[in-house]
């Protein structure tokens, strides 16, 4: 959906609060690398550039928020050390800021986080609690054990500090490509796109230049666009969805008032758009993201980005667990045609498995696993049904795959 950016004064930081900012947070977060690529131009019909904020320290944007938050403490309120509720960017931001600043942090994750986050999170010095089994569980126990021990709170994206923080980035961008006409963000709460698009607003408008801002979120839990048209932060019923970094039901007030006034264009995209995303950027770029990250790019590889000049799309994190990987890799291999499960019925009889196989492979195609069995539902007695899962190139070498089979007397079935 489209949203009209008005001339009114944005909420929130300033564009000196970003470029103080940017000072604090200098010496601890990376400059991140701004990538061109080839493939996604070609998409997109115009110069597509990637900021890697998966590469960023941490692994995710969120240190620069939680760093500039909690630098901004009182003396008093360090002494009492925060907690954090996260299901991983937040929480390692959180404990990673902790540690340097000196400041005892604890963090409370979902039971059944992935390992590689748990053990990041506590290898930065956080003491980790697991509680709950949603992240809405989580964060109760975090707020419950903050009224119990006088630890701060540190929200994930709804207060102004963290915004700034997130907002540096922007700025960043700005200086790598002064000539970006278009800017793509992931949204979950909204902490990354209001700080990017606040600061970006208020710098190229003072440059006399404007650029656009798009958000992009996961179609299963897309609370802005809701939001929007009922003019307020409003809670939806999210379903799961492989990008949970960003699976987020309700905006922050703030981070919903300044996307309100500044944000161009919100847009959703499906879990096969962000699986095949993710492939895509492993395949082309050589770069491992998130599905949270990767949303920007499921945007443009959606065809729902036109029109766009020079753009860059931000990947926002690059913390996925390898099974996780492993899973997404092989439904963005399907969702791109490139990995093709078949269901054939065969005569019992010796040798059918052999001649499907040679006619597979004549075709060129791979099969990586074989289910043979004489319990398929709607089999004839003397029937088999085999189950192939092959590699294909794309939907083109497929049909040919299929061709061929057919033309063998087979009648292969695509099961989806």
């Amino acid at each position: 959906m489209a949203i009209g950016v008005n001339d009114a004064t944005i909420p929130g930081p300033t564009l000196a609060d970003f470029e103080a900012a940017r000072i604090t947070v200098g010496g601890v977060v990376d400059t991140t690398p701004l990538e061109s690529s080839r493939s996604l131009s070609e998409v997109l019909g115009s110069d597509v550039w990637l900021k890697c904020e998966n590469l960023q320290r941490t692994g995710s944007y969120k240190i620069r928020g939680a760093f500039n938050r909690l630098v901004h403490l009182t003396d008093e309120e360090k002494s009492r050390g925060v907690v954090a509720a996260s299901a991983g960017n937040h929480a390692q931001g959180v404990a990673f800021a902790a540690r340097e600043l000196g400041i005892r942090s604890t963090i409370f994750m979902p039971i059944g986080v992935a390992l590689p986050k748990l053990s990041a999170t506590r290898e930065y010095g956080a003491d980790v609690e697991l509680s709950g089994h949603v992240v809405d569980e989580t964060l109760r126990a975090a707020a419950e054990f903050a009224d119990e021990t006088g630890a701060v709170f540190i929200h994930p994206f709804d207060h102004s500090d963290v915004v700034t923080g997130q907002g540096t980035l922007g700025l960043e961008i700005l200086d790598q490509l002064p000539d970006v006409d278009t800017i793509i963000v992931p949204i979950g709460g909204g902490g990354l796109i209001s700080g990017v698009a606040s600061a970006v607003k208020q710098k190229s408008a003072q440059l006399g230049r404007t650029v656009r801002i798009i958000g992009v979120q996961a179609a299963n839990s897309a609370s802005y666009p809701t939001s929007l048209i009922k003019g307020e932060p409003t809670e939806i019923k999210g379903l799961p969805t492989i990008a949970d970094g960003i699976a987020v039901n309700k905006p922050g007030a703030l981070n919903f008032e300044i996307v309100r006034e500044v944000v161009d264009e919100v847009i959703t995209v499906d879990e096969d758009d962000i699986a095949r995303a993710l492939l895509v950027l492993l395949e082309r770029a050589k770069l491992v993201v998130e599905p949270a990250g990767a949303v920007s790019v499921a945007a443009i590889l959606a065809g729902k980005v036109q029109h766009s000049g020079t753009t860059v799309a931000i990947l926002s994190g690059g913390n996925i667990d390898p099974l996780v990987m492993e899973r997404i890799i092989s439904h963005g291999l399907a969702a791109s045609e490139r990995y093709l499960k078949l269901r054939i019925p065969l005569p019992d009889r010796p040798g059918q498995l052999a001649r499907t196989a040679e006619i597979v492979a004549a075709s060129n195609a791979n099969v990586v696993e074989v289910l043979h069995t004489r319990h398929g539902s709607g089999l004839q007695v003397g029937e088999v049904e085999l189950e192939l899962h092959i590699e294909t190139r794309g939907p083109e070498h497929a049909e040919i795959v299929l061709h061929n089979l057919r033309e063998a007397g087979y009648n292969p079935r695509v099961d989806f």
